[in-house]
């Protein structure tokens, strides 16, 4: 049986899922959220399975002038990176990507500690 919940919403989030709800054909607001929590859901799911000696991509985009914001992380974990390609994108934003082998919960804090930063404006661990 479905329970109904209060959520909290800014404007600016709230007028983003109204938009993706008409474009996508969502009946309502609740079904836009709970398929962007069963999103969310799998893509976390995905991630726990990660076991042993793994291989990931992982996608970072962010504003150029905080690079150094990443930097660390970059050296910490330079042995799980076998590559690693840095674009400069217009309007300041770099994109990086990198292709990770290595120990899964190596991996697993890799893109935690890049997820915390909050200089990311975008993070995702493809498992393939």
């Amino acid at each position: 049986m479905a329970k109904i919940i209060s959520v909290s919403l800014g404007e600016e989030l709230l007028s983003e899922i109204d938009s993706v709800q008409k474009d996508v054909g969502f009946s309502g607001r609740s079904e836009a959220i709970r398929s962007g929590m069963k999103l969310l859901l799998d893509d976390l799911k995905e991630k726990e399975k990660l076991k042993g000696h793994a291989e990931c991509v992982l996608v970072l985009a962010h504003d150029r002038k905080f690079e150094d914001a990443f930097t660390q992380a970059k050296h910490d974990h330079e042995d799980i990176i076998s590559t690693q390609i840095h674009s400069n994108f217009c309007n300041n934003k770099c994109l990086e990507v990198f292709v990770l082998h290595g120990s899964a919960d190596k991996i697993r804090d890799f893109f935690s500690e890049i997820r915390k930063n909050k200089r990311s404006e975008y993070v995702k661990l493809i498992v393939p």
